[in-house]
């Protein structure tokens, strides 16, 4: 069956070809409609902005922000070390308790805003404690044996005892005045600061990295000072983990009974450790050295002892009111020459280095921070003499300077340009809750 064919195009179906219709058809047919100008669809050029890879730029003020500290930025540990160095050294070149107080507390502050959840950080609390002891048992010994300063403002009088002749110029007990008590307090305060510091030091710095920045020569030293320092921290650590665990038993954490019945566990677990360090120590080679000139080692030794001399005279000389003008100088010759000693040393110890750590423009900036402020207090023992070293007679209230005040505050720039440390992970249960709906089933 064929299709039928089909029918003959007439152009009359396409409408009128003259007259005012002519060509409307063709033109509603061909002529396309005018353009448009649509909306800009923002939420395209958002999701598009979203799904782009290259980060956006930052302002410059965020650039500078102190970042999160991980293995490959955390600060280098002698960073701290030299803070609070400098800051100890600025508290021993004063008895002002106002400025001693703001040590204090600028070490705190830097010490709560950036210590970590390590068993050491938590030695700054018992290091604070220990510095109010030591202000306590300062002025009972003031009290007891008495003091060179006069006073005339006397408080009481204690019952005194005679003492045999070959004690003489020492008295117990007796009349205790405010001037040898306020001049105690000051004393007490100062020693107070210097333990303060070094407990922020023993807070913000990894002991294990300050060891490994050591220079070689320094490597079996280095180890002992570590191993003592991280004694106090790991005592710490112990004595909260025996009291915590006595709480959740029942048992008393307080009085002269609890104390001997939490020591014993913690001598035990010293001792245990200090097995493990030695054994430690043993597989990791300590104390092989390497074979060196008989030259060499006399030429190290000399420059050695003769830099560390030289750093203890100079050291002495700044402490010292009157020679501050040759200690400088002595202080660098020392320095240069220990140096050079512990390079050469360097040769006789064979080890390496597992991925060191940098010395950043933070480090510079922290360490920095610490030494502007001891040589700014320095500088103002000579300046302002009165406002650092109040007097006790005849007794008057201490004035805080302004200036010294404020380059104590220096010691602030660590909390806002040290690395942030990691907050802690919270721990995960074991169990994990049924849903309440799956429960109900």
């Amino acid at each position: 069956m064929t299709p039928p064919p089909a029918a003959p195009y007439d152009p009359a179906d396409a409408g009128p070809s003259s007259g005012p219709g002519a060509g409307a058809a063709c033109e509603d047919l061909w002529v396309p409609a005018p353009r448009r100008t649509a909306a800009p669809d923002r939420s395209r050029r958002t999701a598009v902005a979203a799904a782009d890879p290259r980060p956006a730029a930052e302002p410059a003020y965020r650039r500078w922000r102190a970042p999160r500290a991980g293995r490959g930025n955390a600060l280098h540990a002698g960073a701290w070390w030299l803070w609070a160095l400098g800051l100890a050294t600025a508290a021993s070149r004063t008895t002002n308790p106002l400025l001693l107080g703001m040590i204090i507390g600028v070490a705190g502050y830097v010490v709560a805003a950036r210590r970590t959840d390590a068993p050491w950080a938590r030695s700054y609390g018992a290091f604070l404690k220990l510095g109010l002891f030591v202000i306590g048992l300062r002025l009972l010994f003031s009290m007891l044996l008495g003091s060179g300063v006069p006073g005339t403002h006397t408080l009481f009088t204690l019952p005194e005892f005679p003492l045999p002749a070959w004690a003489q110029g020492i008295r117990f007990g007796g009349p205790v005045t405010a001037e040898q008590l306020v001049f105690a307090f000051y004393d007490g305060a100062k020693l107070a600061a210097l333990l303060v510091c070094v407990g922020a030091a023993n807070a913000l710095a990894n002991p294990a990295r300050l060891l490994k920045s050591l220079p070689a020569a320094l490597y079996e030293a280095g180890v002992a000072v570590v191993v003592a320092m991280t004694f106090a921290p790991n005592m710490v650590a112990d004595v909260v983990r025996l009291r915590t665990a006595r709480r959740l038993r029942g048992r008393p954490t307080g009085g002269v009974k609890a104390v001997l019945q939490i020591g014993l566990p913690v001598l035990e677990g010293a001792l245990e450790r200090s097995v493990a360090v030695a054994a430690s120590m043993d597989a990791r080679g300590y104390g092989r050295t390497a074979q060196v000139p008989r030259g060499v080692r006399h030429t190290t030794t000399v420059l050695t002892l003769g830099g560390l001399l030289g750093m203890c005279a100079g050291t002495y000389g700044l402490l010292a009111a009157q020679g501050a003008a040759y200690g400088l100088p002595v202080l660098g010759i020392g320095a240069v020459l220990a140096l050079a000693g512990l390079r050469l040393g360097g040769r006789r110890s064979v080890r390496t280095r597992y991925r060191p750590d940098r010395w950043d423009a933070r480090a510079w900036l922290v360490a920095g921070s610490g030494a502007a402020v001891a040589a700014l207090l320095i500088h103002a023992g000579s300046v302002d003499p009165a406002g650092m070293h109040p007097g006790v007679v005849p007794l008057v209230a201490p004035a805080l300077p302004l200036w010294p005040a404020a380059a104590v505050l220096i010691g602030l720039l660590p909390a806002f340009v040290a690395p942030v440390p990691a907050a802690p992970e919270p721990p995960v249960s074991p169990v994990s809750p049924v849903p309440p709906k799956e429960a109900s089933q």
